[in-house]
């Protein structure tokens, strides 16, 4: 079943999780859903900014209350946690509003931010007010694209097929490369 399929049979629920999960591709799928009349507009906005902000805290509150476990310990060494931090320390109002527009520091961003004292509810506050305008554009994104978007994935993308295979080798790829870095 492609999300396509799912974002149109679960309908917002699904939004919700994929927003969370996957992000920009599940929301502006949502957004291609609501052009064709499936789902409704300010209802796919908030589910793809609760969906968003939902996983946001949750590895916010994961980065704050796992802080000294070794795992972020070595998480923090790394050069995207490191960029973020820095970046943090700057101007930490922008960067908790614009860190998920920011590709390569989504994931890793909200973590870091729970490393450092920032309070919960003022994360909280920017984190929503962010995920509603990351939201919106990309719902916007694919409603007013949908037609040539859906176009575009149905001429290249034709099967699920096609798509779990670039996946597969997607991950592959990637092992190999892991594997051949660490040897």
């Amino acid at each position: 079943m492609t999300i396509e399929a799912l974002i149109a049979r679960y309908g917002l629920a699904a939004l919700v999780l994929g927003a969370g999960m996957e992000g920009e591709t599940v929301v502006i799928l949502g957004g291609i859903m609501v052009q064709r009349g499936v789902l409704p507009y300010v209802g796919a906005v908030l589910a793809a900014a609760i969906g968003s902000f939902i996983a946001d805290q949750l590895f916010f509150a994961a980065g704050r209350r796992f802080r000294h476990h070794p795992r972020v310990v070595r998480w923090q060494e790394k050069p995207a946690f490191a960029r973020a931090l820095t970046t943090f320390e700057r101007h930490p109002t922008l960067f908790v509003f614009a860190f998920r527009f920011l590709y390569g520091l989504r994931t890793v961003s909200p973590v870091a931010i729970g490393t450092t004292r920032l309070p919960l509810t003022r994360f909280a506050v920017l984190n929503g007010s962010a995920a509603l305008l990351w939201a919106t554009i990309f719902v916007s994104i694919g409603y007013w694209f949908g037609h040539g978007l859906s176009e575009l994935i149905g001429r290249w993308l034709p099967s699920w097929q096609v798509l779990a295979g670039g996946g597969i080798a997607i991950v592959l790829l990637g092992g190999l490369t892991w594997w051949w870095r660490r040897r």
